[in-house]
């Protein structure tokens, strides 16, 4: 289940054997000795982050292939160890817990889970926010800012974003070019040596910020519109180099308009590189500007490209699940790859797919007569399982604008207190001490029987699983249903070569993460788990169901 698309680039280091040292077209990247037995999970690529001498494959698995410099490595490529759960790594002796990470040119930058920012690094441009002078680089984490919610650089960029917990959004580092979009009056100041507030930036949700070596590109979202709301992208910086997707400087964030993205597509995704931008919609299109020396744009030649242009891809093997590709910009190169959600964003993912209609079973009206339309199985274990919870939870939003009624949604599917002051109102009905995963698996185990909507046939035997269930335990049906293309009807998968006492086995553990009891585990079953755990993906559980049926198979014998 991989798939990745590359072009630019191909030297320093060399990726492709056999090619030229420019690709100017996309093409198919495959990994030199590439070992066709082994499990597709291994082989899922997490990210790719390239630099101007370095490129490196990070995979699902915690494993990392990176591709350097020949002149650095004799044996290229080679694979080296990623950690694998970043997040278990502490700053301080108080056991902070970073919930995220970004990096910058020469720095890196760690959001904690008590929503501290720590900086590491260089911070010759003053991109950690102290003077350059007294701090020039550190080796350890030293705090930069408290009370933040969001983090955001660029793999090529001394320029640095964070918002704080009011939405305010402030940068530091490098401004050269006016990439820090403080506005002309500032422009001059070419290192900002302290995280200084940005005035004049679009009052909307900012979804991302990344930024080149010349210029910074902002993606946001509507939030005054409930359903699919329309995602823009704004930009500034020096147009000399190519990358603001317009043909006039800018010195503060103004949007990037084309025919290309603004009228049916929605935006998903988008990255900066040196001096080049890409971003890709709704609609499958891949849109680039910026510098093409290299070929890093993919138009079949090297000319540069001012305003957006729609660039021409090889047919992909997973088209229908677009919204499951990302793009990565390095120095010189792109690449375009295909990357299911990981199971370590299941909450996120859920809130998105409960806003979907097909799951929507409870409506609530807000104070200017909006609907907003909720999943009442969640609600009712969120709120006691008491309809009275949900009678106050209606009067509660019909108070409420749109804007602050998604929030308070949003609390409650995702167990975190998101909003203090909205929270500090509806805390009383609501129960937050629950995972949403032990939730679910309650819900479906135990009481809703009928909440079946996805059939699998066996054998002319058709079983019904909840969509749900299978998003929590299979990246599969994870990639499947949480694809942009809403498709409510009841896919037909055919698993005749499992055994009756197989499915049961794997039936079982996707309801409840238990090896089911009764059945004796031969070496035939084992054989036949293999083969189901890879068809349905289920690597990513935890415990790992191979693993111990593989002991409860030797303690039999």
């Amino acid at each position: 289940m991989n798939e990745i698309i590359f072009f630019g680039s191909n030297e320093y280091p060399k990726l492709i054997k056999n090619e030229p040292n420019k690709i100017t077209k996309p093409i198919q990247f495959k990994f030199e000795n590439e070992n066709e037995n082994e499990n597709e999970n291994e082989k899922q690529i997490k990210q790719i982050s390239s630099g101007d001498f370095s490129t490196i494959f990070l995979f699902k698995n915690g494993k990392a292939i990176e591709y350097l410099n020949e002149k650095w490595l004799k044996q290229n490529p080679s694979k080296i160890q990623i950690e694998e759960n970043i997040q278990k790594v502490t700053v301080d002796k108080n056991d902070r817990i970073i919930e995220d990470i970004v990096s910058g040119a020469d720095s890196i930058y760690l959001l904690t889970s008590n929503q501290n920012v720590y900086g590491i690094g260089s911070n010759h441009n003053g991109q950690l926010g102290f003077d350059s002078e007294t701090l020039k680089k550190t080796e350890k984490p030293i705090l930069m800012m408290k009370n933040v919610s969001k983090i955001f650089s660029g793999n090529t960029s001394s320029s640095f974003f964070l918002l704080n917990s009011n939405q305010e959004l402030f940068g530091c580092g490098y401004n050269g070019f006016g990439q820090l979009g403080l506005g002309e009056s500032i422009r001059k100041e070419v290192y900002i040596k302290k995280l200084t507030k940005i005035q004049n930036i679009p009052k909307s949700k900012i979804i991302d910020i990344q930024s080149g070596e010349y210029h910074s590109i902002m993606l946001i979202e509507d939030e005054n519109q409930n359903e699919n709301p329309k995602r823009k992208l704004y930009s500034c910086g020096d147009y000399e180099y190519n990358g603001l997707g317009k043909n006039e400087k800018t010195y503060e964030f103004t949007e990037i308009k084309s025919s290309l993205f603004e009228n049916d597509d929605n935006i998903l995704d988008f990255s900066v590189g040196r001096l080049h931008t890409f971003i890709l919609t709704s609609n499958s299109k891949l849109i680039g500007f910026g510098e093409n020396l290299f070929g890093q744009l993919g138009t079949g030649n090297t000319k540069d490209q001012r305003i957006p242009i729609q660039i021409e891809l090889p047919k992909l093997r997973f088209n229908e699940n677009i919204s499951n590709y990302h793009i990565s910009c390095g120095f010189y190169r792109s690449f375009l790859y295909y990357s299911p959600p990981s199971f370590s964003n299941l909450e996120e993912d859920l809130i998105k797919l409960f806003k979907r209609k097909e799951f929507c079973d409870i409506s609530f009206k807000t104070k200017n007569g909006e609907i907003i339309e909720a999943h009442k199985l969640i609600l009712k274990y969120r709120l006691n399982q008491n309809q009275n919870e949900i009678e106050k939870l209606k009067e509660i939003i019909s108070k409420k604008s749109i804007k602050e009624s998604n929030q308070i949604f949003e609390m409650i599917y995702s167990n975190r207190i998101i909003n203090p002051k909205l929270y500090s109102e509806i805390k009383e009905i609501i129960n937050l001490n629950e995972k949403i995963e032990e939730t679910m698996k309650r819900i479906y185990l135990n009481e809703n029987k009928n909440e079946k909507d996805f059939i699998i046939e066996r054998k002319e035997k058709q079983y019904k699983f909840p969509k749900l269930i299978l998003i929590m335990r299979s990246e599969l049906y994870r990639g499947m249903f949480l694809s942009v293309t809403e498709d409510t009807s009841n896919k037909v998968t055919d698993y005749s070569e499992l055994s009756n006492n197989s499915f049961q086995i794997l039936e079982y553990w996707i309801y409840s993460n238990q090896i089911k009891k009764g059945i004796e585990i031969t070496q035939e079953i084992i054989n036949e788990i293999k083969i189901g755990i890879d068809y349905f993906q289920l690597n990513q559980t935890n415990p790992n169901l191979f693993d111990l049926l593989i002991n409860k198979f030797n303690n039999q014998n």
